[in-house]
Order: structure tokens, then C-alpha cells, then sequence
């Protein structure tokens, strides 16, 4: 079989081509800096995975060994001054690797912009897939503009400000004309291009059968969701950074990330070929309409069965490091606020909450105090509380769980998040489930790890509150796992 290697597991579209990779009969080997993110995967135990960080020749090189086609889908959202840079050197690492392995295709997926002077984002964009034309490895790039579907980036934001704006004022980029496409269009594309023959090495444009402007967009989404016409009104002040603000407080999309897709709407992205259609027909339906990807994601989202999501991605910015063990740390630089309760239901009933945590469940704890520290953290350019969950039942590692990172689970046992909101240190966040003497016990386990002196004042200066928002969640756990039935 042929051998796939997929860079971006973890994001949106890697871990949706995955499984399509593996269901078209082709061998996967997934790339990813940590392994442990794929581990709760349906898919784990059909691929290889191999770790490696895109910026490291050598462990890039040893997870090409092997391969013959490559899937290129890492990008830096446009975080930090140097994302360009960073996005030019993985690219250019990867290119001299893929060729010095033997490669015989390379398969991109970029975007789709017309302007002269793209935004950043966009060049940076365009610089990787020159960077990849010219490594000398047939390589297939894929220019796509806004993606629907259910968990995409685009339709988060697209959806939110629908639903929670009836009347609005937006900047003027909301009567640009963009090319949308489908999430499931764009993944027959990639899987098809790793099948093209091996002397097709270009550029193609991929796109829907619609061009629309984000207003028209708006509107198309509030009609299948049965929402009245939104009011929309124009206005030419809002530049790039105040849309991104705009933005980030009134969808689950943070500032950092709605920055440069915004810059991008400002520019036309229409497909000016369909040249792909030579080697991947049309189906006899055709395209995906703009109408039915949102009707088929909102589906996706009511049936509560989407399985990656934006936020599946590292948060730019966002600590990874993983929870410190105490010879590594040992010296009194963890502050530690630990507490358990003896819980009046089964072990599974408590586990149930546990693992519903967070999103529209809460977190069992004066609801105000936790929305006002999402609504600071966003004001500070955080992801805030907005993101919810992917699953509103289950979790797996890896999953975005408000302003949390799901580290460990170990099912009926142990709930470990990883903080990602703006703090001088490093926080988790640790739930746990155990029996003691016939007894149901939960325990409760906050760690932080302070940066400089900024980050020891911060922990003893929120010390206070930790009685009314740790303090308080042990008995409401306890009594909304009381009111679960019991098992028969």
C-alpha cells in the first residue's frame, strides 16, 4: 500500500483527512510534535505515528523515511511577530527533507487570494507553497479560501455572529466577494491528490459553486437556521485589529486567530480556474452549495457528532508544557490548592460529571466570577471562555475545553486540563474519581507554577478567591452527581 505521511494530525483538516486517507486504502503515518494528542483518536490503532517538530531536519527526515506522499498542513495563525518566519523555515526544512527521502509527492493545502498585496497571513501562505513547488518533489498545492463545516475556524465565526447579532455594524469587508467551500469537497481533493500523476506539479484553486460576499454568507446562514434577516449596516472604521476584537468578543474565535482571517476577507478570494476537474471530475451532483455545507455542519452540531474541531489545533501562544513532577520542581515553586469530598453516588455517576466539565455544563462554581475571568483573559488576547467542547458528553486528550486543554484522561479515574488562558506561569487543573473504603471520593487538585515575581503576586493576590471558586466546586459536583439515576 501506498505510504501517507499527514504533518497537522492534531488540527482540523489533518484529522479529518486521516480517517479518509485510511478508508481510500492507503497506509497513514501521522507527524506530530507530541504523540500523546492522537492517542484518544478513533483512528489511532490503524496509523504510526511518528514525533517530530517541523523546525528539526533530522527528526523530520527520520519521520519521512518511507514515504510516498506528504501532507503538508501546518500554519501558524499569524501569531507573534516571527510567524512568517517560523512558517518559512518549517516549510523549507520540510521541502530539503521530503526530497533527500525520496518523496514522490508533495500534497499542500494553502489559500485563496487575488489581491496584489495580500495580508500577511495570506503571504505567508503564498511563500510556503512557493517553498514547496521548488523543492523538487511533485508537489500538489491546493488554494482554498473559507472552509464550512462543522468546527471549522470560519464557520465558528460565521455562525456566531449570525446567531448572536440580529442587528449589527461590521467593516466594510463583509461586501468582499470570497469563494466558499466545503470541508468535505476540500478532503476529496486532498485524498485525490495523492493519486495525481507524478508530472502534475502546480497550483490549483479550489472553491464551491458560490461567489458571496460575508454578508451574503451571513444571511444564507441565518435562513437555513431559521433565524430572521439580519440587519446588517456597514461601517468604514473598523480596521483589522478592532474587526479582530470585534471578533474575538463575540465569538468563541479569540482575537490572536480572528486577525488573520480577518485581514484575509479584505481581499477578494474568487477560484479564476477549475483546472483540478482534468484530474479529479466533479460527481455527477456536483459541488457542495453553500446552503447545504452549512445545512449538513449544523447538522453535524446538533447530532453531536463533530469530530475535530479549530480549536482541535494548538492555541498560538498557549503553554504545552506538561504538568511538572516533583523531582523536576521540587523547592516550593508549585502553589498547590487541593480538595476532596466524599460523594453520596456511584463512582460512574460522578465520573459522568467530571468529564461533562466546562462548555454549557459550567464549572459548578459561581458561574459570574468564571465569565469574568473569560472576558479579561479575551480582553488580554486569550481564548476566553467562548471555545465550549467539541463533544458535550466526552472528552478525549487533546480536546479544548473552555480555556483549558484536555492533558490526561484516564476513563473513571482522572481529568487532567492544562490552563491556556493568559497567566504569568503555568496552571492545571486536575479531577479525579476514586473508592475509599466503600465510599465514592472526589478530589480536587489546582497547580500553579509561577513566572518571575509577576507570577507569585498573581497567585497570592487571587489566593482569596480560590475559597469561593475552588471551595465551592467539590459540593456542587457532589450534589449534581447525587441527582444523576442511579444504574440499575
Amino acid at each position: 500500500m501506498t505510504r501517507c505521511l499527514v504533518t497537522g494530525a492534531t488540527g482540523y483538516i489533518g484529522g479529518r483527512l486521516v480517517p479518509q486517507l485510511l478508508d481510500a486504502g492507503y497506509e497513514v503515518r501521522c507527524m506530530a510534535r507530541a504523540a500523546g494528542r492522537l492517542r484518544d483518536q478513533t483512528w489511532r490503532d490503524r496509523v504510526e505515528v511518528r514525533e517530530a517538530d517541523a523546525l528539526m531536519p533530522r527528526q523530520t527526515r527520520a519521520a519521512l523515511d518511507g514515504v510516498e506522499v506528504a501532507y503538508y498542513l501546518i500554519h501558524t495563525m499569524g501569531s507573534g511577530r516571527d510567524f512568517a518566519r517560523r512558517d518559512r523555515r518549517a516549510a523549507e526544512v520540510f521541502a530539503a527533507a521530503a526530497e533527500a527521502a525520496g518523496v514522490r509527492r508533495i500534497v499542500y493545502l494553502g489559500g485563496l487570494t487575488t489581491a496584489t498585496r495580500p495580508s500577511p497571513h495570506m503571504r505567508s501562505r503564498g511563500e510556503v507553497e512557493r517553498i514547496l513547488l521548488a523543492s523538487g518533489v511533485p508537489t500538489i498545492a491546493f488554494r482554498a479560501a473559507v472552509i464550512i463545516g462543522s468546527g471549522s475556524v470560519s464557520f465558528e465565526m460565521l455562525r456566531h455572529l449570525t446567531e448572536r447579532l440580529p442587528i449589527m455594524t461590521t467593516p466594510r469587508w463583509v461586501r468582499t466577494l470570497t469563494q466558499p467551500i466545503a470541508i468535505r469537497d476540500v478532503l476529496r481533493y486532498l485524498v485525490a491528490g495523492a493519486a495525481l500523476p507524478a508530472q502534475v506539479s502546480r497550483a490549483f484553486d479550489i472553491g464551491g459553486p458560490d461567489v458571496l460576499s460575508y454578508a451574503d454568507m451571513m444571511q444564507g446562514y441565518a435562513d437555513v437556521a431559521g433565524l430572521p434577516p439580519r440587519v446588517i449596516i456597514p461601517v468604514p472604521v473598523l480596521t483589522p485589529r478592532l474587526s479582530s476584537y470585534w471578533v474575538g468578543l463575540v465569538t468563541p474565535v479569540p482575537a490572536g486567530v480572528a486577525r488573520p482571517l480577518v485581514e484575509s476577507l479584505r481581499n477578494e478570494a474568487i477560484c479564476h480556474e477549475h483546472d483540478i476537474t482534468r484530474y479529479v471530475p466533479d460527481l455527477p451532483e456536483g459541488l457542495i452549495g453553500f446552503r447545504q455545507a452549512v445545512d449538513l455542519a449544523l447538522r453535524r452540531i446538533k447530532e453531536a457528532d463533530v469530530s475535530t474541531r479549530w480549536s482541535s489545533a494548538s492555541t498560538p501562544g498557549a503553554p504545552s508544557d506538561p504538568l511538572p513532577t516533583d523531582p523536576d520542581w521540587a523547592g516550593g515553586s508549585l502553589y498547590v490548592d487541593e480538595r476532596s469530598k466524599v460523594v453520596d453516588a456511584s463512582p460512574g455517576a460522578l465520573w459522568q460529571v467530571i468529564e461533562g466539565v466546562g462548555g454549557d455544563n459550567g464549572w459548578y462554581s459561581l458561574p459570574v466570577a468564571w465569565r469574568i475571568r473569560g472576558l479579561l483573559d479575551r480582553l488580554m488576547g486569550g481564548v476566553g471562555l467562548r471555545r465550549g467542547r467539541r463533544d458535550a458528553h466526552r472528552l478525549r486528550v487533546g480536546d479544548a475545553v473552555d480555556f483549558w486543554r484536555v492533558e490526561e484522561i484516564i476513563p473513571g479515574t482522572l481529568l487532567r486540563l492544562r490552563a491556556e488562558m493568559r497567566l504569568p506561569g503555568l496552571a492545571w487543573l486536575e479531577l479525579a474519581c476514586h473508592e475509599e473504603d466503600g465510599r465514592t471520593v472526589y478530589h480536587q487538585r489546582a497547580i500553579f507554577h509561577p513566572h518571575g515575581l509577576l507570577g507569585h503576586l498573581y497567585w497570592r493576590g487571587i489566593s482569596p478567591l480560590h475559597g469561593l471558586i475552588f471551595g465551592r466546586m467539590p459540593g456542587n459536583v457532589a450534589r449534581a452527581a447525587a441527582r444523576l439515576p442511579h444504574p440499575v
